[in-house]
């Protein structure tokens, strides 16, 4: 709907205004460069390691380029005019992952246990869901529809771990076992927990930032707060986390979750008093956690005395942290490559530590490159979210851009001893199936909601867009009351 102010001068200049062309020319000039830079890498590291070329490096290789065209194809006819560079610095990142994750394999003390090839299997299946997300989900608007059905679907995939099919590893019990694979449902819950929270957010988003109750001392304002009433989804997201911290003892993923919740919480009603309530809660939460659980205590007094002996020496001390940044300082401004340096002898190198292992082979200048692609990527899911033409479906894309950006904050300040480190994964570089196929799952929602904001509109050249139903117009019932007299001529 255009403003009240358009008159027929306006109407027909903005009428004349082109619609924004399709972007995949420029993403698949950027694709190609993505390619080439995969490309490289992987032949650089084959050359450093083997001293030749490898057949296995090809055929990641073969393989990174046959999923990224099809997948560029597949945009092409379905979504023509979703955002051009998501998908290729996704495609990059993964490439460069799967380098590192052959390189630490081929350098380690078990160069056959096949990390690589499963690395390339959840690639390829990233990807084929990423295309199944962007043909299915044609209008993500309707994924508002079912709020409280994705909230349970979600709560259901955190419980997992605490059922018999839970498997715990150092503490945690994040994962389950299928078989032969292993698989961490929290990191598919996240991907619902944020359409859950931007669906609920966007319907309730005005009574909860104009609605509060102040508090005052006489006749000074000192703080307004939420109604108890509304108070609702703040202890939702709440007892999700200490649910997380509590029965899965994962510290990484209940911040993350919670911090994503109130950055969407926050967006919705530029309330600060909710992140205030919010951080205080977190934080009584967490520090009853280090008060009852071990798990909790020894991660804190490893960030806290890292370099003490007695900590570093002891089964589970701080061995792993101290030796990543050796790792990283011996990368100095270049890095060691490929073939050189020891971060491979440290433990979760390819997972938890991935980026010290960047930082060791590739220096300080191939970290920042890798970091610069990182927040590139959230800055395109914060870009989608200021073109979304609805609330739901901006705070969908806000949501996830945030998620990817305090993901690696996370692991990169856990790395460095700037927060403890709490076994996060790296998006798209650090080795596992369940973070990289739900990460391609999440660029698929992102181009979604971008092809539905950028998508030329059937009326005309401005309003909302046609699939919104905030846009449906209805007839009023006229008020009751004597009929009119028809006028006689």
């Amino acid at each position: 709907m255009g403003s009240p102010e358009t008159g027929p001068d306006t109407a027909g200049a903005a009428a004349e205004v082109p619609p924004r062309r399709p972007g995949r020319r420029a993403e698949l000039v950027l694709l190609v460069a993505a390619l080439l830079t995969v490309a490289a890498t992987l032949l650089s590291a084959s050359l450093s390691v083997t001293g030749g070329l490898a057949t296995a490096p090809l055929v990641y290789l073969g393989v990174l380029c046959a999923g990224a065209v099809g997948l560029h194809v597949a945009l092409r006819l379905t979504a023509p005019h979703a955002d051009p560079v998501v998908m290729p610095v996704a495609t990059v990142l993964n490439g460069l992952g799967l380098t590192m994750v052959w390189t630490l394999q081929m350098t380690g003390f078990d160069p056959g246990h096949g990390d690589a090839d499963r690395q390339l299997l959840w690639t390829g299946t990233g990807m084929v869901l990423c295309a199944a997300t962007v043909v299915l989900v044609r209008r993500p608007w309707r994924l508002s529809m079912y709020t409280y059905l994705i909230a349970t679907a979600a709560l259901l995939l955190l419980l997992l771990p605490l059922t018999p099919l839970g498997h715990e590893v150092l503490g945690a019990r994040r994962w389950i076992l299928l078989g032969p694979f292993s698989m961490q449902p929290s990191e598919f819950a996240k991907v619902l927990l944020v359409v859950f929270l931007a669906s609920y957010l966007g319907r309730r988003r005005e009574v909860m930032a104009l609605v509060t109750r102040t508090v005052r001392i006489g006749r000074l304002k000192v703080f307004s707060v939420p109604r108890a009433r509304d108070l609702a989804p703040m202890a939702v997201g709440w007892g999700m986390a200490i649910l997380l911290l509590v029965g899965t003892k994962d510290l990484g993923t209940s911040l993350l979750l919670f911090a994503t919740f109130l950055a969407v919480l926050y967006a919705a009603t530029a309330r600060k008093s909710w992140v205030l309530i919010g951080l205080v809660a977190f934080a009584g939460g967490a520090y009853a956690a280090y008060l009852l659980f071990a798990h909790v205590r020894n991660r804190v007094e490893i960030w806290l005395n890292a370099f003490d002996p007695d900590v570093y020496g002891r089964p589970g001390g701080s061995f792993q942290i101290v030796e990543g940044m050796f790792a990283l300082a011996g990368g100095g401004l270049t890095g060691t490559g490929f073939g050189d340096g020891f971060v491979q002898e440290v433990f979760a190198a390819d997972s938890d530590l991935v980026l010290v292992s960047v930082g060791e082979k590739l220096g300080l200048t191939g970290l920042l490159a890798v970091l610069l692609l990182l927040f590139l990527l959230a800055e395109r899911g914060f870009r989608i979210s200021l073109e979304a033409r609805d609330w739901f479906l901006k705070l969908t894309a806000l949501g996830y851009a945030f998620l990817t950006a305090f993901n690696v904050f996370i692991v990169l300040g856990g790395a460095t001893l700037i927060i403890p480190l709490t076994g996060m994964t790296t998006p798209f570089l650090s080795a596992g199936g369940s973070a990289l196929t739900a990460n391609w799952v999440i660029v698929g929602l992102w181009l979604a909601i971008s092809e539905s904001a950028r998508r030329p509109q059937e009326a005309s050249g401005s309003g909302p867009a046609p699939d919104d139903p905030s846009t449906e117009v209805i007839r009023l019932r006229e008020p009751p009351g004597p009929p009119r007299r028809r006028r006689e001529d």
